[in-house]
């Protein structure tokens, strides 16, 4: 095939339109064309197609191996209606390639930008999911990305956070998310210059979509505040980000690296009086006024849900008087001390700290052992009487009268009473 300059022309001006080279272009129209000459009936078994980048001439050359794949012999074997068979072969080809460059592009474009935020225009919105127009690819925000009660109308503009960029055939999947507590992060970078700087950060956040969410924030600059930062003047910078969102509060607190005081700051707005903190058990109980309960609580419990998320702690909150009570209780109790022993016989004993006679295991279940040891009032006495005692208290002396037999029957006992009637005198 001769010099074809108006071709060559063209391919170069398709790779400047749509960001391709003009080798990978020649390349696979090279590969192209041997597969198309492979199919001819008098074709080689092993053939190389070279295309001049200059003047666009395509040569066709047959080839030999030996058994190693070696070429032994080459020669020309360019068809002579080769330029129809590559003309049309070109065509399928640069389009084919077209297509894939611009997937590639595209998704080269997004696959660097997860857990960043775009705004796209609604285009559908179904129950399964919604996608939005970024302008050259859709993005689809499944219905678990979706904020409940929350309306999609078509055409509308919103803001979503990338959470996963999808290579496919059909070129990327974009999948964003309106429920992701990166949004609320992305969305204050965007309006608050000093986060976007680095002066102030964003140290923790937990949110419930579509309800409440609650942001620690820190300030590398003692000269400035962090959450006057984020609220802004009035309030204006806050209320962008709750406007984006939909109404969704926004509670914003000051991050503290000691965590008692992150736990109180973290229930804001209800004022905490004590915070008690167990590092085993990860517990953190929290002590407020009574009529601050409710308010550290939230309502369904959301306030004190979303500080324990913040802060990583399990937050256990008690009103003064719970916990006077739960004193008052522990004081009212009466403890032995002492500590469980096992005697010469091999069995466990309680042994009083104060000293005394060792208690068993059954005599404690009878409240022997309450008292450091010592028998309750009113309880009797276990010992064993020696030789020589009196006999034990509850036990009946043989030398007294005996009591008489009680009647077994409702019948023996209306007989007995007709017989003393009968017997009585008169």
């Amino acid at each position: 095939m001769t010099g074809n300059f108006e071709f060559m022309e063209a391919l170069g001006q398709i790779a400047r339109d749509k960001g391709i080279g003009v080798d990978t272009l020649l390349d696979a129209l090279a590969n192209a064309l041997v597969a198309a000459y492979k199919r001819l009936p008098t074709a080689a078994e092993e053939a190389v197609v070279t295309i001049d980048p200059d003047s666009g001439e395509i040569r066709v050359y047959g080839q030999e191996l030996d058994e190693d794949g070696n070429v032994v012999r080459e020669w020309d074997d360019t068809p002579e209606d080769f330029g129809r068979i590559a003309a049309q072969t070109a065509k399928q080809v640069i389009l084919q390639r077209i297509r894939e460059a611009e997937r590639d592009l595209k998704y080269e474009e997004y696959a660097g930008r997860e857990g960043d935020i775009v705004t796209g225009i609604i285009q559908q919105s179904d129950n399964r999911y919604t996608l939005l127009d970024l302008g050259k690819v859709e993005a689809l925000m499944p219905q678990a990305e979706q904020v409940p009660f929350e309306r999609y109308d078509h055409g509308s503009r919103v803001k979503a956070y990338i959470v996963e960029v999808r290579k496919t055939t059909k070129g990327p999947q974009i999948v964003v998310s309106r429920t992701h507590p990166g949004l609320i992060k992305r969305l204050f970078e965007l309006e608050v210059p000093e986060i976007s700087s680095g002066v102030v950060e964003i140290k923790a956040c937990a949110r419930e979509p579509g309800h409440r969410t609650k942001l620690a924030v820190w300030s590398n600059d003692s000269n400035i505040d962090p959450v006057g930062a984020c609220v802004g003047a009035r309030g204006a910078r806050v209320r962008m980000v709750t406007n984006e969102l939909r109404g969704e509060k926004v509670d914003i607190v000051p991050f503290s690296d000691d965590p008692a005081e992150f736990v109180q700051r973290a229930l804001q707005p209800a004022r905490v009086r004590e915070v008690r903190l167990d590092d085993e058990s990860g517990t953190a109980t929290v002590i407020v006024h009574d009529f601050q309960l409710s308010l550290a609580i939230g309502r369904e419990g959301q306030n004190a849900r979303l500080a324990a998320r913040l802060t990583g702690w399990r937050i256990d909150i008690k009103s003064e008087t719970q916990v006077a009570e739960e004193e008052q209780g522990y004081a009212d109790q009466e403890w032995a001390e002492g500590e469980w022993i096992e005697n010469a016989s091999g069995e466990m004993v309680w042994q009083p700290a104060e000293g005394g006679e060792a208690v068993s295991a059954a005599q404690w279940s009878l409240g022997e052992g309450t008292a450091a040891g010592e028998t309750e009032p009113g309880e009797a006495a276990l010992e064993q009487p020696g030789d020589g005692d009196d006999p034990p208290v509850g036990e009946i002396d043989g030398a007294g009268p005996e009591a008489p037999d009680a009647p077994e029957s409702e019948s023996e006992a209306a007989g007995a009473r007709e017989a003393t009637r009968s017997s009585s005198p008169g």
